[in-house]
């Protein structure tokens, strides 16, 4: 990254409240900052309720922002609706239940997938057509969902439907994936699996990425850009070689300075 290179996705001065206009208000992101450059496959860590969260319902619109200014590229996108964003923005959640629908087979919500922010028009749906490409697609998961295209996906394992959420949300390479603790919910051996998946997803794909995660081996692993979120704000950016040094013992000592 260069200081002329034009960031994808800014955050200037955010702020963000729940709970406006009443006695219970409370802002969680405070005047926070934060560029996002092409490329970044940023792995975001925080304590519980440091923000981790809100920022992600900023980013994709789920949460309005009370003051600042969110800016993709050369347009002002603060007060843009949820349904627009997803013409540029994915997101999968920790629960594997969200983000697919639970009656269409896993080929049809592929197919529903890769139209994601085009226009919608009535024609023929040519699901036939779209099987090989959607079983290589499901194959590079290596859990066995490429042999089940034409399952319901109510009737998956977690995992395979969580691989299925994450092939969903990069089918169309949006510009911005938001991976909002997409293993946690997992075993400890599917969620190394959809890691190691999703690691080799977004560095081929070149994909930038957000990631929130509670593990700190994953937070050090994954990732050209660690960042930790503490009280609404950012405490701790580091990237590329700094953060190829950074080891376990240092990442905790730095959470202890901010308790």
């Amino acid at each position: 990254m260069t200081k002329t290179e034009t960031p994808l996705l800014s955050l200037k001065n955010i702020v963000t409240k729940v709970n406006v206009n009443t006695p219970n208000e409370v802002m969680i992101l405070r005047h926070l900052n934060l560029d996002i450059y092409a490329g970044d496959f940023i792995t975001v860590l925080g304590s519980n309720g440091a923000g981790k969260s809100t920022l992600f319902n900023t980013i994709s619109g789920e949460l309005p922002v009370n003051d600042g200014r969110i800016q993709l590229k050369d347009h002002d996108i603060t007060h843009l609706s949820v349904e627009k964003r997803t013409a540029f923005l994915a997101r999968v959640f920790q629960d594997p239940k969200m983000g697919t629908a639970p009656r269409m087979t896993v080929a049809e919500n592929l197919l529903l997938a890769s139209q994601r922010g085009k226009r919608r028009t009535l024609r023929l749906r040519r699901l036939k057509q779209s099987l090989p490409h959607f079983k290589a697609l499901a194959a590079t998961m290596n859990n066995g969902l490429s042999e089940r295209l034409s399952t319901a996906t109510e009737s998956l394992s977690g995992g395979q439907r969580q691989a299925l959420s994450f092939l969903m949300a990069t089918e169309q390479h949006p510009d911005l994936l938001l991976l909002d603790e997409h293993t946690a919910a997992l075993d400890p051996k599917t969620s190394a699996e959809l890691m190691t998946q999703t690691n080799q997803r977004v560095t081929q794909e070149k994909l930038t990425c957000l990631m929130i995660t509670h593990h700190l081996d994953d937070a050090l692993k994954y990732g050209n850009r660690l960042i930790v979120l503490d009280q609404g704000q950012i405490k701790y950016d580091v990237r590329g070689a700094e953060k190829a040094a950074l080891t376990k013992d240092k990442l905790l000592s730095f959470f202890d300075t901010i308790e």
